[in-house]
Formats: structure tokens, C-alpha cells, sequence
């Protein structure tokens, strides 16, 4: 998620002077392509539809809408740091698919084929927009998932729209305590954080506390970018009692839905909705 070169620099012991104040931007964390780069292979399924939704500023976020015949759900899912329709489409489909629901995977603004300049601001705003398109076409039976980066879109959907279910995977509960975590322990009478006031307002614990339904947080133990207690401390928030709590011991930050048992309680949660 970008913080890594944060936790490589303060890590140095010789270079700790050099460390010692550091700024924390959305920089770090949101990487968009740079100007100019072309998407030289579009994903391409047969039984997936492009599909455009507006942002509120006039930007094009573009995605895909792969639909099943008999399908319950809908599962709107937001991709990790990263994430690019046409590089991950091919992985990730299956295993969002594998339940029986629909799926629609989008770009992030600035990334892929989707324009405009991401923020944080614009980052949730667009997330609340892609989850109205498809609610108008699916009404009340859309699920939002998001991976890593994506949790915080998820769970801010999850907060203020009528979603059917959420499921949070490689989450962290803010982005004080995701620098916290990987920021080496003994580096820390060495350095001084300071945050962008954007980024400390994004806090999953205070929008899990608003969940109107139910709620799957999944962990992985071999986690060492979203370590699995602050996912913990994200499910705990949750004022419900439909809840579920999946640590899989042996997966990493991502893939989780590959692990042994992950697709089986996933398809469970996703089917009870």
C-alpha cells in the first residue's frame, strides 16, 4: 500500500536522523498510473458487459458486470492498491464468481481505462456512486467487497448506503494504526509522524460502528501489511450480531480468497444474504 518505503526508510538505523520527521501523504497510499499510460490489453470476457458509471466531477470509471443466470446478488467489488481491471480481472473473477452472484469490478479514478485525479474524497464519493448505478439495477441486493485499499471504499459504502451484506478482506482499522504497524518498534523514539488531515479522518472502526447489515471481516495471519488484530479490532467495532470473523493462519495480505477454506465460508456468508 506505499507505506513500505515509510517502514524501509526508518528501518535504517544509520539513516534514523535522516528519519526523523516524516510527512504521511495520500501519496503514499494512493498510486494512480502516471499521465500518458495506455492500456495496451483490455480484459475481454464473453459473458461480462462494460459498464460506465459517472463520477460527481465528471470523471468515466469503467468497469465490467459479469452476470450469472439465477444470481441472488451482486457483488461490487473494490480491488487493492494497484488493482487494474485488464491485469486482474483474470484471477480475481472466479473467485468473486464462484458463489453464484453477479460481479461488477471497476477501475479507480486515474487508473486503467477510468479518468480524473484520485484523492481520498473523490476515492469514497465514487464508491458511493458506483454502489447506487448498480443498486438501481439490482435494488437491495448488492454486496460490497473490498481488499486491502478497497476496505476502506467498502465499509464507507457500507455506512451510509443500504448494502446487503459487506465483506472486508486484509482490512486495517485506520491509517494512523497502518503506519503504526509498519513502522519498526524501535525506530519509534527515533521519528516523528505527521499525517495529512485527510488521511487521519478515514478510521473503518467508526464506519463498521454504522454497519446496517450483516458483515464478513477476513484476516490473514501471514498479513504483514493489514496484520490481522487490526482487522480484529475493525470486526469488534461492528454492532451486529450477524457477523463473522474468518483468520485463514497461513494466507499473506493477498490472495487470501485462494487459501484452503476461504471459498467455502465465503461462498456461506454470501449465500445467507
Amino acid at each position: 500500500m506505499g507505506i513500505r518505503l515509510l517502514a524501509a526508510c526508518m528501518a535504517v538505523s544509520a539513516g534514523l536522523a535522516g528519519c526523523a520527521q516524516v510527512r504521511v501523504s495520500e501519496s503514499h497510499f494512493i498510486r494512480p498510473d502516471a499521465p500518458g499510460t495506455v492500456v495496451e490489453q483490455r480484459y475481454s470476457n464473453a459473458a461480462a458487459s462494460e459498464l460506465s458509471v459517472a463520477g460527481s466531477d465528471g470523471a468515466l470509471l469503467h468497469g465490467i458486470l459479469f452476470e450469472q443466470p439465477g444470481a441472488r446478488s451482486t457483488v461490487l467489488y473494490f480491488g487493492g492498491n494497484m488493482f487494474h481491471l485488464d491485469q486482474h480481472a483474470n484471477a480475481a473473477l472466479p473467485l468473486l464468481a464462484a458463489c453464484g452472484s453477479n460481479v461488477a469490478m471497476f477501475d479507480y479514478r486515474g487508473y486503467g481505462r477510468s479518468s480524473g485525479k484520485p484523492t481520498v474524497a473523490t476515492m469514497q464519493a465514487d464508491a458511493l456512486a458506483l454502489f447506487d448505478a448498480l443498486n438501481a439495477r439490482f435494488p437491495g441486493r448488492v454486496i460490497v467487497h473490498g481488499q486491502s485499499l478497497g476496505s476502506f471504499m467498502a465499509a464507507h459504502v457500507a455506512q451510509a448506503r443500504p448494502v446487503a451484506g459487506t465483506v472486508l478482506e486484509t482490512t486495517a482499522t485506520s491509517v494512523e494504526d497502518l503506519v503504526h504497524a509498519n513502522v519498526p518498534w524501535y525506530a519509534w523514539p527515533f521519528v516523528r509522524i505527521e499525517m495529512e488531515d485527510s488521511l487521519r479522518q478515514v478510521d473503518n472502526r467508526t464506519a463498521a460502528a454504522r454497519f446496517s447489515s450483516a458483515a464478513l471481516v477476513i484476516a490473514a495471519g501471514q498479513d504483514r501489511t493489514t496484520p490481522p488484530r487490526l482487522g480484529k479490532k475493525v470486526f469488534d467495532a461492528i454492532p451486529r450480531q450477524d457477523k463473522q470473523y474468518l483468520l485463514l493462519d497461513q494466507a499473506g495480505h493477498n490472495g487470501a480468497l485462494r487459501t484452503e477454506g476461504a471459498g467455502a465460508a465465503y461462498c456461506g456468508f454470501i449465500g445467507k444474504l
